[in-house]
């Protein structure tokens, strides 16, 4: 299959800003992310937490977990201004922010909770993101990770017939070898070991791990999509909680090799 994309003025960052690219997710995985940061906000002081949704995009799952997190204050942060300025139609709060370069506009220690919610797998510098969140969230703060899962159900066969696997990109120009019709500029992606891996060598302590749905699933085979959930290795969608813990120990190359 070859589907061609509109096209691009140059490089990856004029791709986000392009408005034809895809900016939201299903909201089927909004709203179990968003189960799972109001479990991990129940506290017994009852206060009101500050919720970053980096990577906000148009705004549209912040506002669909918005009622389920009321009394929290939610800020969109996104570094597309195209995306900004839809976010603030849907959302009180949005703001310009980067995961490179200047950072993000807050202080060390100052949310209590972050939402990323399919950013991860669009980074050329993952390991410097990770660090960002982790500096502007407080002790013990809570970081919820969402990713398509390299591993789903329906990519280990693909694979095996010699697909190239569902969410997998080799262009940001056009679709190649693989199911679906949207360029989205995945450029990393993550199996369920893998990324529990990668959150923990960051600094998190990994609490839950949850499958999603995946929204792109053709209608006859939704059912077993969300069955599929129940074993998260297999899920179309990783679902990650995670919470801040004390200094990141790097461990170098000669203490891996022993």
């Amino acid at each position: 299959m070859n589907t061609t994309a509109p096209p691009r003025r140059g490089g990856l960052r004029d791709f986000y800003e392009d408005p034809a690219v895809p900016v939201a997710s299903g909201t089927p995985r909004s709203l179990r992310q968003a189960r799972m940061l109001v479990r991990a906000l129940r506290a017994p002081e009852k206060k009101s937490c500050t919720v970053l949704d980096i990577g906000c995009g148009d705004g549209t799952a912040a506002a669909t977990a918005a009622p389920l997190l009321t009394g929290h204050r939610i800020v969109g942060v996104d570094w597309s201004q195209d995306a900004l300025k839809r976010a603030r139609a849907r959302l009180p709060y949005a703001v310009r922010g980067e995961l490179t370069g200047a950072g993000l506009p807050f202080r060390d220690g100052s949310v209590d909770a972050v939402l990323f919610s399919e950013v991860v797998e669009h980074l050329v510098d993952p390991d410097s993101a990770l660090d960002e969140i982790r500096r502007v969230l407080r002790p013990g703060g809570h970081l919820m990770l969402s990713t398509p899962n390299l591993a789903a159900w329906y990519n280990r066969g693909l694979l095996l017939a010699g697909v190239q696997p569902v969410f997998s990109e080799v262009s940001l120009r056009a679709v190649h070898g693989r199911p679906g019709r949207e360029v989205v500029g995945h450029l990393r992606l993550y199996t369920a070991r893998a990324l529990r891996e990668f959150v923990a060598a960051a600094g998190f302590e990994v609490v839950r791990l949850e499958g999603a749905p995946f929204h792109g699933v053709p209608r006859p085979l939704r059912a077993l999509d969300r069955l599929a959930c129940a074993r998260p290795s297999l899920a179309s969608i990783l679902l990650l909680h995670a919470r801040k813990t004390g200094p990141v120990r790097r461990i170098r190359p000669t203490e891996r090799n022993g």
